[in-house]
């Protein structure tokens, strides 16, 4: 499931990909950029922003993308056989050397670069970003003191990169119901502090560890483990719906190891 590492992780690989270099393809498969081409434009860079990537081209215009629950940036060398059909490919952009491929990419859309604050504008401090601000995130994150801090934490205009994924195993490791509360929280700076720490640890890896056993099967503490024993106390993971009605999300936890749960 894309986080902030996967995006910052996509970035840099179109950045190395595509960056200074004109763009010999351009195909963007949304009803809005059909007729769009930006053939012959340079790429200037490809920058995360929490889960949002800007790729910015010459001429003041960013192709803005979202990733969505499943959605994916492919990288291919020239030369490589690329299938750039199927209903599930949203873009191609194509330099003399690479091959980039959006998949089921639920945003996507063209902006003036001087406007990228309408798509980003509301996030919050960066996890991976240069504008990561441990005080502004925390002061964001206790605004609503009775909201419950699995809501908290995927609240992108709290702190912007942590998911569904992290939400879990970051209460896990700090030993607290993803239900509490916000105001209760034992020490909101060490909350922000380890969630920094996951992701910058977890950039530059294929997959994601929480655990510090790189084992396929032992990677995380109990996101995706529900009913199965939990690593700490071997009693059952359970998994319950966190959010508004209509949008909740799979919230994994222990229920003896967490308090409140």
């Amino acid at each position: 499931m894309p986080e902030g590492d996967t995006v910052w992780r996509t970035a840099r690989d179109l950045h190395g990909a595509l960056a200074g270099a004109p763009l010999t393809r351009c195909d963007l498969r949304v009803p809005a950029l059909a007729t769009t081409d930006l053939t012959g434009r340079h790429v200037l860079e490809a920058v995360p922003r929490g889960k949002h990537l800007l790729v910015r081209v010459e001429g003041g215009l960013t192709l803005h993308s979202h990733l969505g629950m499943d959605g994916s940036w492919r990288v291919h060398p020239a030369g490589e056989a690329v299938r750039t059909g199927g209903h599930q490919v949203r873009a191609v952009l194509a330099t003399a050397d690479h091959t980039a491929v959006g998949h089921r990419l639920p945003v996507l859309e063209l902006l003036r670069t001087a406007d990228e604050s309408t798509a980003v504008g509301h996030l919050g401090p960066d996890l991976l970003g240069p504008d990561w601000d441990a005080d502004e995130a925390v002061r964001r994150l206790l605004a609503d003191p009775g909201r419950p801090v699995g809501e908290a934490l995927l609240d992108q205009r709290n702190l912007a990169g942590i998911g569904n994924v992290y939400k879990s195993e970051l209460c896990f490791l700090l030993r607290i119901s993803p239900w509490l509360p916000v105001s209760r929280l034992p020490s909101p700076e060490r909350l922000t502090a380890l969630a920094k720490k996951l992701l910058e640890l977890n950039k530059t890896r294929t997959a994601r560890v929480t655990t510090a056993d790189p084992r396929p099967d032992r990677r995380l503490w109990v996101y995706g483990r529900a009913g199965r024993p939990c690593r700490r106390c071997g009693g059952p993971v359970g998994v319950e719906g966190q959010g508004p009605p209509g949008r909740e999300r799979p919230t994994y936890w222990c229920p003896r190891c967490q308090e409140g749960g």
